[in-house]
């Protein structure tokens, strides 16, 4: 009797505390309280609040927190949460308590508290800001006047970063066309990896007449190397070998790489593609420390060959690889054309067909003849063979000729006697 008595009491027990574990989650728990929200820095936002007044005893509070058509879902013991965000629109985040982790249990009735973009014209703001972070050691930043804008407006730029102790304002501002431009220092960090880093960028004018503007650049993205140095190029087994120099403060497993060749004769163009730079020949890779090398297949050894290389970021590690560098100094390798022979040819050419051109025109009537020979008359040909005329004829027609001949000349002599009795 004994034994089944206590078997009894473990299984109210148990019963007791499964019914309590139950009933504490599913219970809703009072809102939040006092919560408010300030901005640090120029876009970091920081929402505060308060335990829920008269929450369960028996429940280990948890805050459920959203923003706007719930994203960014975060469950966290914690009465605060921050982001970093640009401030040119309203910002609203929802918080509610809860008895667990599960976010599927109910939460408390969310209270919502919004940050207001600053105050200004909409249209008066910069428009098109960006930066880029050009081979990790300055950010430029460009930017388009505001359509309400005067065109002497006056612009001031401010940025933050977390290796900076406040916020400090760009200094170098100037023109490139229609954009407005500012450069500002800016060194990769050391004490961690740049996942964790971006830069804050607000914009105004320096009367405050504008609606300013803000921008968030995380460092894993918008960065542009250098171009890369060319040291030598040289051919080894028909295969065209470049050398070259990265751009400094980067690895090679960070870049990827284009090599541009033209060719002479004949005229070809291709760009070459490779994400790890390598060479074949194991000699070569012994003493090239600190040196890149490539082998670029197809390009002709007895020809003039310009190449030239550019280089971006990879998505080993930058979340951006569509910036390129700009293309590296040219430099040529093979045996240029001698130019003497194409000049001599040049001059020949016209002079050749300029004679042609007259001995043509001067020949041009027995050209005709030969090529077009005339079409003999089939009945004068007969009537040379089977005509009447005979030897007589012929003898008669003779006999006249010479007779008018005579007498011409008789007529002659009687004219010039005449003349010389009428002078004397």
């Amino acid at each position: 009797m004994e034994l089944p008595a206590r078997l009894c009491g473990l299984w109210a027990l148990l019963l007791c505390v499964a019914s309590c574990g139950v009933a504490a989650p599913t219970e809703t728990q009072p809102p939040v309280t006092n919560l408010s929200v300030s901005v640090e820095n120029l876009c970091t936002v920081i929402w505060t609040w308060n335990p829920p007044e008269g929450a369960s005893p028996n429940c280990s509070l948890w805050y459920f927190s959203h923003f706007g058509n719930k994203q960014d879902k975060k469950i966290a013991p914690e009465t605060h949460r921050s982001k970093e965000v640009p401030l040119n629109e309203r910002i609203c985040l929802q918080v509610g308590s809860q008895c667990s982790t599960n976010e599927s249990d109910n939460p408390s009735t969310l209270v919502e508290k919004c940050i207001s973009p600053p105050e200004g014209d909409p249209e008066s703001a910069v428009t098109e800001l960006q930066c880029v972070w050009h081979n990790l050691s300055y950010m430029k930043c460009t930017w388009l006047p505001g359509r309400n804008t005067s065109p002497d407006t006056n612009y001031t730029l401010y940025y933050w970063h977390s290796s900076l102790g406040k916020i400090l304002q760009c200094e170098n501002i100037y023109r490139e066309g229609q954009h407005i431009t500012c450069s500002f220092t800016l060194t990769k960090p050391k004490d961690s990896s740049l996942d964790q880093h971006s830069v804050q960028v607000m914009v105004k004018d320096n009367a405050g007449k504008i609606r300013p503007s803000f921008n968030i650049v995380p460092l894993t993205s918008y960065v542009q190397p250098d171009p890369p140095h060319i040291k030598s190029l040289f051919f080894q087994h028909g295969v065209l070998h470049v050398l070259g120099k990265n751009p400094q403060n980067f690895a090679s497993t960070c870049l990827s790489y284009q090599v541009e060749v033209n060719n002479s004769q004949p005229e070809t163009h291709f760009i070459f593609s490779v994400d790890e730079p390598m060479c074949d020949n194991s000699e070569f890779e012994g003493n090239l420390k600190g040196t890149i090398c490539f082998p670029v297949p197809g390009v002709f050894p007895d020809t003039l060959n310009t190449v030239r290389m550019r280089v971006k970021t990879n998505k080993l590690c930058y979340e951006d690889n569509k910036l390129w560098s700009d293309w590296s100094p040219v430099m040529t390798i093979g045996k240029k054309t001698n130019p003497t022979l194409y000049t001599t040819m040049l001059l020949i050419i016209p002079i050749i067909v300029a004679g042609a051109i007259i001995v043509l025109l001067l020949y041009l009537k027995r050209l005709k003849i030969i090529i077009f020979p005339p079409i003999p008359d089939p009945g004068k040909i007969f009537k040379e063979m089977f005509g009447d005329q005979n030897d007589d004829t012929l003898h008669w027609k003779k006999y006249d000729i010479y007779e008018k001949q005579t007498k011409e000349e008789t007529d002659s002599v009687v004219l010039i006697e005449n003349l010389k009795r009428t002078s004397q």
